[in-house]
C-alpha cells in the first residue's frame, strides 16, 4: 500500500504524522547552529619560530629551510609555505582532506623534536599549532583616541574592557590586537661604551645578573618562622641606571654613564590606527556551541555601558561584525 493511499483513507494518522513531523522540524531548527561558513577544521599545521635579532636572510638559512627538509618527507602534504622575516619563521604545511590532522600535527611536533638541535641555540623552541576556525575572532572592537598614545589605549583595554568582555554569556576569550607594552628602553652610547672599553653584550649580562628576583630561603627561630624576600626585580629607570656594568681602575661603571634609559614601548615597529586616531583593538572569540548571532548581539548591547567607563577622550567603535553577513545569508534564504 503506498503512503499516499494510506494517507486518504486515514486523514487522521495522516494528520498527526504531519504535526508530528512540523514538530520535529521546529525543534531542530531552534537548536540548529548559525555560523557563516561549516564547523569544519582544515588539516591545515604551522610551525611558527621566533629568533629575536635576526635577519630574515639568516631566519631562512638557519631555520626556514632547516625545517622544510625534514618536513618534506612526512606523508599526505598537498602544499607547504613558508613566510621568513625578521626575527620569525612560520611554515604552512595543508594536509590531504583524508589525512588526519590529529596525526598530521604528531607527526610534524615528531619532527621538530628531532631537528631542535640543528637549529641556533639562541631561537625558541617552535610553536607548532593547528588551524581552528572557532579560535578566531567574530567581532572586533576598536578603542581609539586622538590625544591617548598606543600604550594608554592598551591599558585601558587590558584592565578596563577586557575582563568585562570575557564575562558576557557566550564569549570564550579576548585579545588585544596591535597592543603595546610598557617596557625599560636602554639605548647604548657607542662612543661611551668604547671609552670603557664593553660591549653591548657586557651590558646585556649586567642587566641579567641585576634584574633577577633569587629565592631567599626562610629564617627560623625557636617559635616562628620568617620567610625571606629578596628584591631583585628593577622598576624605574633610576634603579636601572644605577646598575655596575664593571669596574675600570677602582671605579664602579653604571648603566648610566654608558646609555639612556628610559620606559617605553616595548615595541616601536608598528602603529595602529582606526579612523586616523591611535588605537587598539579587541578580538571577541565566542564559544564552540555558541551562536554567533546572540554572542553579536550581547556584545553591541554591552558597548554603550562600557564606554562610558573609558577616560575623557577614548572612543569605542565596531570594527568588524561577522554576524551581519550571517543576517544577510538568512534574510536571502527566507526571501528566496
Amino acid at each position: 500500500m503506498k503512503l499516499s493511499e494510506i494517507s486518504i483513507q486515514r486523514p487522521v494518522f495522516a494528520t498527526v504524522m504531519s504535526i508530528v513531523i512540523i514538530l520535529f522540524g521546529v525543534i531542530g531548527l531552534t537548536r540548529l547552529p548559525v555560523r557563516e561558513y561549516p564547523d569544519i577544521d582544515p588539516p591545515i599545521v604551522s610551525v611558527t619560530t621566533f629568533y629575536r635579532g635576526a635577519s630574515p636572510s639568516v631566519v631562512e638559512t638557519e631555520i626556514t629551510d632547516v625545517l622544510e627538509e625534514q618536513f618534506a618527507t612526512i606523508e599526505g602534504i598537498k602544499t607547504m609555505t613558508s613566510s621568513s622575516r625578521e626575527q620569525g619563521s612560520v611554515i604552512t604545511i595543508e594536509f590531504e582532506l583524508k589525512r588526519d590532522v590529529e596525526e598530521a600535527a604528531n607527526d610534524v611536533r615528531d619532527r621538530v623534536s628531532r631537528m631542535r638541535g640543528a637549529l641556533p641555540g639562541e631561537a625558541d623552541d617552535p610553536i607548532v599549532s593547528k588551524v581552528d576556525t572557532n579560535a578566531q575572532p567574530i567581532y572586533w572592537v576598536a578603542l581609539s583616541s586622538d590625544r591617548h598614545n598606543g600604550l594608554e589605549l592598551s591599558e585601558v583595554a587590558d584592565r578596563i574592557l577586557k575582563e568585562r568582555i570575557q564575562h558576557l554569556p557566550g564569549v570564550a576569550s579576548v585579545f588585544i590586537g596591535a597592543e603595546r607594552r610598557y617596557a625599560m628602553r636602554v639605548w647604548l652610547d657607542l662612543g661611551r661604551l668604547t671609552a670603557y672599553g664593553l660591549t653591548p653584550a657586557d651590558v646585556e649580562s649586567a642587566i641579567r645578573r641585576a634584574n633577577a628576583e633569587i629565592p631567599g630561603g626562610r629564617v627560623e627561630g625557636t617559635t616562628r618562622e620568617f620567610s625571606v624576600r629578596t628584591r631583585g626585580d628593577l622598576q624605574t629607570p633610576e634603579e636601572f641606571g644605577d646598575i655596575v656594568v664593571s669596574e675600570s681602575n677602582s671605579q664602579l661603571v653604571h648603566l648610566k654613564d654608558v646609555a639612556d634609559v628610559a620606559l617605553g614601548p616595548e615595541d616601536e615597529r608598528s602603529i595602529a590606527r582606526y579612523n586616523g586616531q591611535s588605537a587598539v583593538g579587541l578580538g571577541i572569540v565566542k564559544q564552540k556551541n555558541a551562536s554567533t548571532l546572540e554572542v553579536a548581539q550581547q556584545v553591541r548591547e554591552a558597548l554603550p555601558g562600557l564606554g562610558q567607563l573609558l577616560p575623557e577622550g577614548m572612543r569605542l567603535d565596531t570594527a568588524y561584525d561577522s554576524s551581519t553577513f550571517i543576517d544577510a545569508s538568512i534574510h536571502q534564504v527566507t526571501e528566496t
